[in-house]
Protein backbone atom coordinates (compact mmCIF):
# COMPACT_ATOMS: atom_id res chain seq x y z
CA UNK A 1 0.00 0.00 0.00
CA UNK A 2 1.24 3.40 -1.27
CA UNK A 3 2.11 5.85 1.48
CA UNK A 4 0.13 7.97 2.73
CA UNK A 5 1.02 11.82 1.04
CA UNK A 6 1.96 14.21 3.67
CA UNK A 7 1.07 17.99 3.14
CA UNK A 8 3.96 20.60 2.94
CA UNK A 9 4.77 21.94 6.43
CA UNK A 10 3.49 25.85 6.91
CA UNK A 11 6.32 27.55 8.39
CA UNK A 12 5.71 28.37 11.77
CA UNK A 13 4.86 32.06 11.91
CA UNK A 14 8.14 34.05 13.46
CA UNK A 15 6.75 36.58 16.26
CA UNK A 16 5.50 39.68 14.06
CA UNK A 17 7.89 42.60 14.71
CA UNK A 18 4.78 45.12 15.32
CA UNK A 19 6.99 48.65 15.45
CA UNK A 20 9.31 47.61 12.20
CA UNK A 21 5.53 47.01 10.76
CA UNK A 22 4.12 49.87 11.55
CA UNK A 23 6.90 51.98 11.06
CA UNK A 24 6.83 50.73 7.12
CA UNK A 25 2.80 51.26 7.16
CA UNK A 26 3.61 54.85 8.48
CA UNK A 27 5.80 55.16 5.69
CA UNK A 28 4.10 53.55 3.29
CA UNK A 29 1.47 56.05 3.97
CA UNK A 30 3.80 59.61 4.32
CA UNK A 31 4.90 58.33 0.77
CA UNK A 32 1.78 58.71 -0.97
CA UNK A 33 0.53 61.77 0.67
CA UNK A 34 3.45 63.34 -0.27
CA UNK A 35 3.18 62.24 -3.83
CA UNK A 36 -0.50 64.06 -3.43
CA UNK A 37 1.34 67.15 -3.33
CA UNK A 38 2.57 67.76 -6.70
CA UNK A 39 -0.58 66.16 -8.07
CA UNK A 40 -3.76 67.51 -6.76
CA UNK A 41 -2.97 71.23 -5.59
CA UNK A 42 -3.97 72.21 -9.33
CA UNK A 43 -7.90 71.22 -8.26
CA UNK A 44 -7.99 73.77 -5.48
CA UNK A 45 -8.12 76.81 -8.10
CA UNK A 46 -10.71 77.83 -10.69
CA UNK A 47 -8.39 79.51 -13.73
CA UNK A 48 -11.44 81.70 -14.22
CA UNK A 49 -9.41 84.61 -15.03
CA UNK A 50 -8.15 82.31 -18.36
CA UNK A 51 -9.62 83.47 -21.18
CA UNK A 52 -8.44 79.67 -23.36
CA UNK A 53 -10.78 77.31 -24.19
CA UNK A 54 -9.43 74.40 -26.17
CA UNK A 55 -11.61 72.44 -27.81
CA UNK A 56 -14.68 74.28 -26.03
CA UNK A 57 -13.50 73.25 -22.54
CA UNK A 58 -13.23 75.14 -19.72
CA UNK A 59 -9.36 75.91 -19.11
CA UNK A 60 -9.59 73.81 -15.32
CA UNK A 61 -11.83 70.52 -17.27
CA UNK A 62 -8.74 70.69 -20.25
CA UNK A 63 -5.90 70.53 -17.78
CA UNK A 64 -7.78 67.91 -15.13
CA UNK A 65 -7.92 65.71 -18.83
CA UNK A 66 -4.49 66.38 -20.17
CA UNK A 67 -3.10 65.13 -16.40
CA UNK A 68 -5.64 62.01 -16.07
CA UNK A 69 -4.59 61.28 -19.97
CA UNK A 70 -0.86 61.06 -18.81
CA UNK A 71 -1.91 59.25 -15.21
CA UNK A 72 -3.86 56.91 -17.74
CA UNK A 73 -0.66 56.48 -19.82
CA UNK A 74 1.29 55.92 -17.16
CA UNK A 75 -1.22 52.78 -15.70
CA UNK A 76 -0.54 51.10 -19.30
CA UNK A 77 2.74 51.63 -18.91
CA UNK A 78 2.78 50.11 -15.48
CA UNK A 79 0.91 47.10 -16.42
CA UNK A 80 4.00 46.10 -17.57
CA UNK A 81 6.50 47.67 -15.55
CA UNK A 82 5.47 47.05 -12.11
CA UNK A 83 4.84 43.40 -12.61
CA UNK A 84 8.13 42.92 -13.63
CA UNK A 85 10.30 45.58 -11.42
CA UNK A 86 11.08 43.71 -8.12
CA UNK A 87 12.34 44.98 -5.33
CA UNK A 88 15.87 46.64 -6.12
CA UNK A 89 15.92 49.93 -6.90
CA UNK A 90 12.37 51.30 -5.66
CA UNK A 91 12.91 54.00 -3.77
CA UNK A 92 15.50 55.70 -6.81
CA UNK A 93 12.76 55.36 -8.93
CA UNK A 94 10.24 56.84 -6.79
CA UNK A 95 12.18 60.22 -5.99
CA UNK A 96 13.12 60.06 -9.73
CA UNK A 97 9.47 59.93 -11.17
CA UNK A 98 8.24 63.14 -8.52
CA UNK A 99 10.98 64.94 -9.06
CA UNK A 100 10.23 65.05 -13.01
CA UNK A 101 6.32 65.58 -12.15
CA UNK A 102 7.46 68.52 -10.08
CA UNK A 103 9.63 69.81 -12.95
CA UNK A 104 6.17 69.63 -15.03
CA UNK A 105 4.68 72.23 -12.35
CA UNK A 106 7.41 74.78 -13.12
CA UNK A 107 6.93 74.58 -16.31
CA UNK A 108 3.21 75.26 -15.87
CA UNK A 109 3.83 78.36 -14.15
CA UNK A 110 6.45 79.39 -16.47
CA UNK A 111 4.78 78.45 -19.74
CA UNK A 112 1.85 80.19 -21.40
CA UNK A 113 -1.85 78.65 -20.57
CA UNK A 114 -1.64 76.62 -23.91
CA UNK A 115 1.32 74.63 -23.05
CA UNK A 116 0.05 74.71 -19.53
CA UNK A 117 -1.82 71.42 -21.14
CA UNK A 118 1.48 69.65 -22.27
CA UNK A 119 2.80 70.49 -18.92
CA UNK A 120 0.08 68.88 -16.73
CA UNK A 121 0.23 65.50 -19.02
CA UNK A 122 3.89 65.57 -18.26
CA UNK A 123 3.21 65.65 -14.30
CA UNK A 124 1.06 62.75 -14.67
CA UNK A 125 2.68 60.30 -16.52
CA UNK A 126 5.28 59.72 -14.09
CA UNK A 127 2.87 59.62 -11.33
CA UNK A 128 0.81 57.08 -12.36
CA UNK A 129 4.08 54.57 -11.45
CA UNK A 130 4.29 55.53 -7.92
CA UNK A 131 1.29 53.79 -6.38
CA UNK A 132 2.63 50.06 -7.29
CA UNK A 133 6.35 50.98 -6.28
CA UNK A 134 5.02 51.58 -2.82
CA UNK A 135 2.42 49.00 -2.72
CA UNK A 136 5.09 46.59 -3.47
CA UNK A 137 6.43 47.32 -0.31
CA UNK A 138 3.67 46.22 1.75
CA UNK A 139 1.74 43.54 -0.30
CA UNK A 140 1.69 39.98 0.36
CA UNK A 141 1.70 39.90 4.50
CA UNK A 142 -0.11 38.45 6.88
CA UNK A 143 -0.74 42.05 8.36
CA UNK A 144 -0.80 43.61 4.22
CA UNK A 145 -4.85 44.45 5.25
CA UNK A 146 -3.64 46.54 7.90
CA UNK A 147 -0.17 48.17 6.15
CA UNK A 148 -2.69 48.52 3.21
CA UNK A 149 -5.17 50.65 4.96
CA UNK A 150 -2.67 52.70 6.00
CA UNK A 151 -1.26 53.26 2.94
CA UNK A 152 -5.29 53.98 1.40
CA UNK A 153 -5.62 56.36 3.62
CA UNK A 154 -2.89 58.56 2.17
CA UNK A 155 -5.34 58.80 -0.86
CA UNK A 156 -8.42 59.37 0.99
CA UNK A 157 -6.78 61.89 3.65
CA UNK A 158 -3.74 63.32 1.48
CA UNK A 159 -6.32 64.82 -1.58
CA UNK A 160 -8.33 67.23 1.36
CA UNK A 161 -5.50 67.91 3.09
CA UNK A 162 -3.25 69.28 -0.03
CA UNK A 163 -6.25 70.90 -1.16
CA UNK A 164 -6.49 72.86 1.91
CA UNK A 165 -2.77 73.93 2.21
CA UNK A 166 -3.32 75.01 -1.69
CA UNK A 167 -6.19 76.97 -0.85
CA UNK A 168 -4.15 78.33 1.92
CA UNK A 169 -1.36 79.57 -0.58
CA UNK A 170 -4.24 81.14 -3.14
CA UNK A 171 -5.57 83.05 0.13
CA UNK A 172 -1.81 84.40 0.53
CA UNK A 173 -0.80 85.54 -2.46
CA UNK A 174 0.64 82.64 -4.38
CA UNK A 175 -0.57 82.65 -8.20
CA UNK A 176 -2.63 80.41 -9.57
CA UNK A 177 0.00 79.12 -11.96
CA UNK A 178 2.76 78.92 -9.27
CA UNK A 179 0.57 77.02 -6.22
CA UNK A 180 1.23 73.41 -7.44
CA UNK A 181 5.03 74.08 -7.66
CA UNK A 182 4.97 75.68 -4.47
CA UNK A 183 2.55 73.40 -2.87
CA UNK A 184 4.61 70.25 -3.69
CA UNK A 185 8.38 71.82 -2.56
CA UNK A 186 6.35 71.70 0.66
CA UNK A 187 6.31 68.40 1.15
CA UNK A 188 9.86 67.41 0.18
CA UNK A 189 11.30 66.37 3.74
CA UNK A 190 8.56 64.34 4.03
CA UNK A 191 8.94 61.96 0.80
CA UNK A 192 12.59 61.71 1.89
CA UNK A 193 12.23 60.27 5.23
CA UNK A 194 9.29 58.02 4.24
CA UNK A 195 11.67 56.51 1.69
CA UNK A 196 14.43 56.13 3.75
CA UNK A 197 11.93 54.41 6.46
CA UNK A 198 10.57 52.40 3.35
CA UNK A 199 13.76 50.80 2.34
CA UNK A 200 14.13 49.72 5.88
CA UNK A 201 11.00 47.57 6.31
CA UNK A 202 12.36 43.30 5.84
CA UNK A 203 10.58 41.96 2.86
CA UNK A 204 7.91 39.16 3.62
CA UNK A 205 8.72 36.22 5.84
CA UNK A 206 8.31 32.72 4.96
CA UNK A 207 5.44 32.43 6.73
CA UNK A 208 3.93 35.22 5.00
CA UNK A 209 4.71 33.86 1.56
CA UNK A 210 3.16 30.61 3.11
CA UNK A 211 -0.19 31.99 3.25
CA UNK A 212 -0.09 34.52 0.99
CA UNK A 213 1.44 32.79 -1.72
CA UNK A 214 5.03 34.22 -2.99
CA UNK A 215 5.14 37.96 -4.26
CA UNK A 216 7.77 37.31 -7.51
CA UNK A 217 8.01 39.55 -10.71
CA UNK A 218 5.51 38.00 -13.68
CA UNK A 219 6.29 37.74 -17.37
CA UNK A 220 4.11 38.39 -20.25
CA UNK A 221 3.25 34.28 -20.22
CA UNK A 222 1.91 34.78 -16.46
CA UNK A 223 -0.18 37.66 -16.87
CA UNK A 224 -1.87 36.44 -19.77
CA UNK A 225 -2.43 33.09 -17.83
CA UNK A 226 -3.95 35.45 -15.22
CA UNK A 227 -6.28 37.30 -16.87
CA UNK A 228 -6.85 34.41 -18.95
CA UNK A 229 -7.92 31.62 -15.77
CA UNK A 230 -9.71 34.64 -14.21
CA UNK A 231 -11.76 36.72 -17.15
CA UNK A 232 -15.37 36.64 -15.74
CA UNK A 233 -14.86 37.92 -12.19
CA UNK A 234 -11.97 40.66 -13.83
CA UNK A 235 -14.22 41.78 -16.20
CA UNK A 236 -16.80 42.23 -13.47
CA UNK A 237 -14.97 44.34 -11.58
CA UNK A 238 -12.94 45.90 -13.67
CA UNK A 239 -16.09 47.63 -14.94
CA UNK A 240 -17.19 48.62 -11.60
CA UNK A 241 -13.77 50.10 -11.04
CA UNK A 242 -14.13 52.01 -14.02
CA UNK A 243 -17.39 53.73 -12.72
CA UNK A 244 -15.65 53.99 -9.04
CA UNK A 245 -12.70 56.07 -10.51
CA UNK A 246 -15.25 58.38 -12.87
CA UNK A 247 -16.96 59.33 -9.85
CA UNK A 248 -14.32 59.96 -7.26
CA UNK A 249 -12.13 61.32 -9.08
CA UNK A 250 -14.92 64.12 -10.33
CA UNK A 251 -16.07 64.35 -6.33
CA UNK A 252 -11.81 65.03 -5.75
CA UNK A 253 -10.90 66.97 -8.95
CA UNK A 254 -14.31 69.44 -8.56
CA UNK A 255 -14.77 69.63 -4.99
CA UNK A 256 -14.44 73.06 -5.01
CA UNK A 257 -16.99 73.66 -7.43
CA UNK A 258 -19.36 70.94 -5.41
CA UNK A 259 -18.77 72.74 -2.11
CA UNK A 260 -19.73 76.62 -3.23
CA UNK A 261 -22.91 74.75 -5.31
CA UNK A 262 -23.16 73.47 -1.41
CA UNK A 263 -22.78 76.98 -0.05
CA UNK A 264 -19.48 76.03 1.60
CA UNK A 265 -17.28 78.00 -0.86
CA UNK A 266 -14.07 79.67 0.06
CA UNK A 267 -13.64 77.26 2.82
CA UNK A 268 -10.11 75.93 3.18
CA UNK A 269 -11.08 73.68 6.63
CA UNK A 270 -13.76 72.46 4.74
CA UNK A 271 -11.87 69.46 2.43
CA UNK A 272 -10.27 68.42 5.21
CA UNK A 273 -13.12 68.59 7.95
CA UNK A 274 -15.07 65.73 5.41
CA UNK A 275 -12.34 64.01 4.65
CA UNK A 276 -10.87 62.86 7.89
CA UNK A 277 -14.06 61.43 9.06
CA UNK A 278 -14.39 59.29 5.89
CA UNK A 279 -10.38 57.70 5.92
CA UNK A 280 -11.39 57.15 9.72
CA UNK A 281 -15.07 55.10 8.86
CA UNK A 282 -13.79 53.86 5.31
CA UNK A 283 -10.28 52.51 6.59
CA UNK A 284 -10.73 50.65 10.04
CA UNK A 285 -13.46 48.64 8.42
CA UNK A 286 -10.68 47.56 5.86
CA UNK A 287 -8.20 46.79 7.93
CA UNK A 288 -10.63 44.81 10.46
CA UNK A 289 -10.33 42.24 6.94
CA UNK A 290 -6.44 41.05 8.40
CA UNK A 291 -9.06 38.96 11.21
CA UNK A 292 -10.34 36.75 8.57
CA UNK A 293 -7.50 34.17 7.87
CA UNK A 294 -8.80 32.57 4.73
CA UNK A 295 -8.09 33.96 1.86
CA UNK A 296 -11.49 33.00 -0.17
CA UNK A 297 -13.72 34.40 2.80
CA UNK A 298 -11.77 37.50 2.92
CA UNK A 299 -12.18 38.19 -0.97
CA UNK A 300 -15.72 37.27 -0.03
CA UNK A 301 -15.94 39.94 2.72
CA UNK A 302 -14.42 42.41 0.55
CA UNK A 303 -16.77 41.82 -2.33
CA UNK A 304 -19.60 42.44 0.83
CA UNK A 305 -18.05 45.44 1.60
CA UNK A 306 -17.53 47.20 -1.90
CA UNK A 307 -22.00 46.28 -2.59
CA UNK A 308 -21.88 48.02 1.11
CA UNK A 309 -20.34 51.30 0.22
CA UNK A 310 -22.34 51.39 -3.28
CA UNK A 311 -25.56 51.23 -1.00
CA UNK A 312 -24.70 54.22 1.17
CA UNK A 313 -23.72 55.86 -1.77
CA UNK A 314 -26.84 55.50 -3.08
CA UNK A 315 -29.12 55.76 -0.52
CA UNK A 316 -27.11 58.95 1.27
CA UNK A 317 -27.69 60.77 -1.88
CA UNK A 318 -31.54 59.91 -2.13
CA UNK A 319 -31.60 60.60 1.54
CA UNK A 320 -29.78 64.16 0.97
CA UNK A 321 -32.56 64.96 -2.03
CA UNK A 322 -35.22 64.14 0.29
CA UNK A 323 -33.94 67.02 2.83
CA UNK A 324 -32.92 64.17 5.63
CA UNK A 325 -29.49 64.58 5.33
CA UNK A 326 -27.39 68.35 5.78
CA UNK A 327 -24.80 68.85 2.87
CA UNK A 328 -21.89 68.18 5.06
CA UNK A 329 -23.52 64.49 6.44
CA UNK A 330 -24.20 63.43 2.95
CA UNK A 331 -20.83 63.99 1.93
CA UNK A 332 -18.98 62.38 4.62
CA UNK A 333 -22.13 59.76 4.37
CA UNK A 334 -21.26 59.58 0.92
CA UNK A 335 -17.62 59.52 0.48
CA UNK A 336 -17.53 56.97 3.32
CA UNK A 337 -19.55 54.49 0.90
CA UNK A 338 -17.33 55.84 -2.24
CA UNK A 339 -13.83 55.27 -0.63
CA UNK A 340 -15.33 51.92 1.36
CA UNK A 341 -15.96 50.45 -2.25
CA UNK A 342 -12.59 52.05 -4.05
CA UNK A 343 -10.53 51.47 -1.68
CA UNK A 344 -9.89 47.46 -1.70
CA UNK A 345 -9.35 47.46 -5.40
CA UNK A 346 -6.36 49.58 -4.58
CA UNK A 347 -4.82 47.04 -1.92
CA UNK A 348 -7.12 44.23 -0.20
CA UNK A 349 -8.90 42.75 -3.25
CA UNK A 350 -6.02 41.64 -6.04
CA UNK A 351 -4.12 40.75 -2.52
CA UNK A 352 -6.11 38.43 -1.52
CA UNK A 353 -6.72 37.21 -4.74
CA UNK A 354 -3.60 36.51 -5.74
CA UNK A 355 -3.64 34.42 -2.08
CA UNK A 356 -6.98 32.83 -2.75
CA UNK A 357 -5.77 31.44 -6.05
CA UNK A 358 -2.44 30.47 -4.48
CA UNK A 359 -0.25 31.25 -7.54
CA UNK A 360 2.84 33.23 -7.17
CA UNK A 361 2.33 36.38 -8.63
CA UNK A 362 1.93 40.33 -7.60
CA UNK A 363 -1.10 42.18 -6.40
CA UNK A 364 0.20 45.55 -8.36
CA UNK A 365 -0.08 43.76 -11.75
CA UNK A 366 -3.65 43.62 -11.33
CA UNK A 367 -4.11 46.95 -9.74
CA UNK A 368 -2.60 48.54 -12.84
CA UNK A 369 -4.78 46.34 -15.09
CA UNK A 370 -7.47 48.00 -13.27
CA UNK A 371 -6.33 51.66 -12.75
CA UNK A 372 -5.48 51.65 -16.76
CA UNK A 373 -9.20 51.01 -17.41
CA UNK A 374 -10.37 53.20 -14.94
CA UNK A 375 -8.74 56.50 -15.58
CA UNK A 376 -9.90 55.80 -19.60
CA UNK A 377 -13.29 56.24 -17.41
CA UNK A 378 -12.81 59.40 -15.45
CA UNK A 379 -11.42 61.07 -18.89
CA UNK A 380 -14.64 60.06 -20.52
CA UNK A 381 -16.82 61.29 -17.78
CA UNK A 382 -15.51 64.80 -18.21
CA UNK A 383 -15.78 64.88 -21.85
CA UNK A 384 -19.53 63.95 -21.27
CA UNK A 385 -19.61 66.75 -18.98
CA UNK A 386 -18.76 68.67 -21.02
CA UNK A 387 -19.55 68.12 -24.27
CA UNK A 388 -23.05 65.87 -23.78
CA UNK A 389 -24.52 67.87 -20.77
CA UNK A 390 -23.03 71.45 -20.63
CA UNK A 391 -25.18 73.09 -19.20
CA UNK A 392 -25.73 71.07 -16.47
CA UNK A 393 -24.27 71.74 -13.17
CA UNK A 394 -22.09 70.55 -11.33
CA UNK A 395 -24.18 69.30 -8.25
CA UNK A 396 -26.87 67.87 -10.23
CA UNK A 397 -24.19 65.95 -12.32
CA UNK A 398 -22.65 64.55 -9.76
CA UNK A 399 -25.85 63.80 -7.80
CA UNK A 400 -26.70 61.57 -11.09
CA UNK A 401 -23.32 59.90 -11.66
CA UNK A 402 -23.99 58.22 -8.13
CA UNK A 403 -27.54 56.96 -8.53
CA UNK A 404 -25.86 55.43 -11.61
CA UNK A 405 -22.80 54.44 -10.24
CA UNK A 406 -24.79 52.58 -7.22
CA UNK A 407 -26.72 50.54 -8.71
CA UNK A 408 -24.45 49.24 -11.59
CA UNK A 409 -21.44 48.69 -9.11
CA UNK A 410 -23.62 46.71 -6.96
CA UNK A 411 -24.91 44.63 -9.31
CA UNK A 412 -21.30 43.37 -10.93
CA UNK A 413 -20.06 43.13 -7.74
CA UNK A 414 -22.37 40.49 -6.65
CA UNK A 415 -21.52 38.73 -9.97
CA UNK A 416 -18.33 38.43 -9.47
CA UNK A 417 -18.67 37.05 -5.85
CA UNK A 418 -21.04 34.17 -6.99
CA UNK A 419 -18.14 33.61 -9.91
CA UNK A 420 -15.95 33.04 -7.22
CA UNK A 421 -18.16 30.96 -4.95
CA UNK A 422 -19.22 28.58 -8.10
CA UNK A 423 -15.14 28.33 -8.70
CA UNK A 424 -14.78 27.52 -5.29
CA UNK A 425 -17.52 24.64 -5.04
CA UNK A 426 -16.46 22.87 -8.61
CA UNK A 427 -12.74 22.99 -7.17
CA UNK A 428 -13.77 21.32 -3.83
CA UNK A 429 -15.97 18.90 -5.81
CA UNK A 430 -13.55 17.70 -8.55
CA UNK A 431 -11.50 17.60 -5.03
CA UNK A 432 -13.37 15.16 -3.46
CA UNK A 433 -13.76 13.16 -6.72
CA UNK A 434 -9.50 12.89 -7.25
CA UNK A 435 -9.41 12.11 -3.10
CA UNK A 436 -12.26 9.23 -3.76
CA UNK A 437 -10.47 7.71 -6.89
CA UNK A 438 -7.08 8.00 -5.04
CA UNK A 439 -8.53 5.59 -2.33
CA UNK A 440 -10.04 3.30 -4.32
CA UNK A 441 -7.51 2.74 -6.03
CA UNK A 442 -5.62 2.09 -2.87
Amino acid sequence: MPRPSVSPAIPKAPRTDWPVLLLGGLAAFSAYFAMYAFRKPIAAASFAGVDFHPLGLDYKSALIIAQVLGYALSKLIGIRVIAQFGRTGRARAIALLIGTAWLALVGFALLPPAWGLFCLFLNGLPLGMIWGLVFSYVEGRRVSELLGSMLCASFILSSGLVKSVATLMLHNGVSEQWMPAATGILFVPLLALALWQLERLPPPSPADEAERAPRVPMDKAARSALLRENAVPLALLVTGYVLLTAIRDFRDNFAAELWQALGYGGSAAIYSESELPVTIAALAGLAALMLVRSNLRALLAIHALIVLGAAMLGLGTLAFQAGLLAPLPWMILTGTGLYLAYTPFNAMLFDRMIAALGRAGNAGFLIYVADASGYGGSVALLLWRNFATPGLAWLPFYIGWAYATAVILAALTIGSALSFIHRARSEKATAGITGSAARLSA
